[in-house]
């Protein structure tokens, strides 16, 4: 099969690892991709949410296969793209724009958790014109208070605040544009104390199956302090997530999802992420993703030990019905190696070096590019180091020792993932 992984991240990295050692995988190309993913396959410089390009390029390379990997292009509708004559015989892991709207409106995710009895946190919608009843339902609230985007905000649209006054500030910010369109209306949420966890599902639209969970780790300061980031590490398993939690997980939420998309008449092949919360025993939903997580994806997938590009035909098949994935005993954890100054200003294309240097752990590119034969750093979050070992701690420490041989100005990676566990 002559397969197209849409992205230039490091989930996609190690998609195009996983995806190369397929039996079925016949040629690789990844639009736009990096150079850790010209290791595995032809790199094409196509940017994302360029729809019309990515189709065209598909037809003329004769693809099997589409995997998008972030959430803009599905959000924009890719997938409705390629249903069309020309194109509906490509598969496509990823769901359709309305499906999308799991992860691309917070009020619609809310919405449809209620109609299925999905348990998450008590809410209300905000608009400018019932801002009043916003700041009304704020005073009902204890602290902290939670504000959420509407829309997608590149993972910076939550605010938790614990003075009341100046959550109702942030909430009239907010609606005057602070982040754009994307907040434009308001999730108002009651805050859930916890500890948080990654479930992910392949789903056909009326079956699924489980990959491994996850727990990732998203402020940039070691004991989760100060911003909030994109990720800064995670590991898989979760100690804590024990067989009658996992039951939990798949009784009262995982199934009652898969079947409100079926009730929906969704078009969703492709990836469910539950944002998870345990409190007390009990798990509640904090958010869905439409696709699956990074840095969780670099720790999912190098535990599962079937053929992905044979689970991806499943799913576009709609054969999932009684599959279950293989999972390694093992653990996996990654490190993520980050530019100075980020979630805020950060200086880019930074020489780094060592990468060579490192035994034992993967390796995966995240924000960078090439110029000159050199790689250079080209976001905030530059590479995963991930490592596999009989347990997350050692895992931990292996990836630690090689995020120590990489150099690059401005480096920063927390040295604490796992802490809490």
């Amino acid at each position: 099969m002559n397969i197209l992984i849409l992205g230039s991240g490091g989930r996609e990295h190690a998609f195009a690892k996983k995806i190369s050692e397929s039996k079925r995988c016949k040629q690789l190309f990844i639009a736009p991709g990096n150079p850790g993913t010209a290791q595995f396959g032809i790199n094409v410089p196509i940017q994302v949410t360029d729809i019309a390009s990515v189709k065209q390029f598909c037809l003329n390379n004769k693809m099997d296969m589409l995997v998008v990997g972030p959430e803009a292009p599905l959000v924009e509708g890719i997938t409705d793209a390629f249903r069309s004559e020309e194109t509906k015989h490509i598969g496509v892991i990823g769901p359709d724009a309305f499906a999308a709207q799991l992860e691309g409106s917070k009020a619609f995710a809310k919405s449809f958790m209620k109609k299925y009895h999905i348990p998450t946190a008590g809410y209300l919608e905000v608009t400018t014109e019932n801002i009043e009843a916003g700041f009304a339902f704020l005073d009902t609230l204890a602290s902290p208070y939670v504000l959420k985007a509407d829309g997608l905000a590149a993972g910076k649209g939550v605010v938790i605040l614990n003075d009341l006054d100046e959550a109702k500030e942030e909430l009239r910010a907010m609606l005057s544009g602070k982040f754009g369109a994307a907040s434009s209306k308001v999730v108002i949420e009651e805050f859930l104390d916890g500890i948080e966890f990654s479930v992910f599902a392949l789903t056909d639209g009326q079956h699924y199956v489980l990959l491994p969970e996850a727990k990732d780790y998203k402020k940039i300061g070691e004991g989760d302090t100060g911003l909030n980031t994109g990720g800064m590490g995670a590991i898989s398993p979760v100690p804590f997530v024990d067989d009658t939690l996992w039951q939990k997980v798949i009784n009262k939420i995982v199934t009652p999802t898969i079947e409100g998309i079926k009730s929906e008449n969704m078009d969703y092949t492709g990836f469910v992420f539950f944002g998870l919360i345990k409190v007390g025993n009990e798990p509640f939903v904090i958010e869905y993703n439409c696709r699956m997580g990074d840095p969780e994806t670099e720790v999912v997938i190098p535990r599962i030990e079937d053929d992905l590009v044979e689970v991806f035909q499943d799913a576009i098949s709609k054969k999932l019905e009684g599959k279950k994935l293989t999972f390694s005993s093992q653990s996996a954890a990654t490190i993520m190696l980050v530019s100075g100054g980020y979630p805020g200003d950060f200086e880019k294309y930074k020489r780094i070096t060592g990468v060579d240097d490192v035994q034992d752990s993967i390796v995966f590119h995240a924000g960078t590019t090439e110029k000159d034969g050199d790689i250079l750093t080209s976001g905030g979050r530059v590479m995963a180091i991930t490592s596999v070992a009989e347990n997350f701690q050692e895992a931990i420490r292996i990836s630690l020792k090689n995020a120590e041989k990489i150099h690059f100005e401005g480096k920063y990676f927390r040295r604490d993932i796992g802490f809490d566990l």
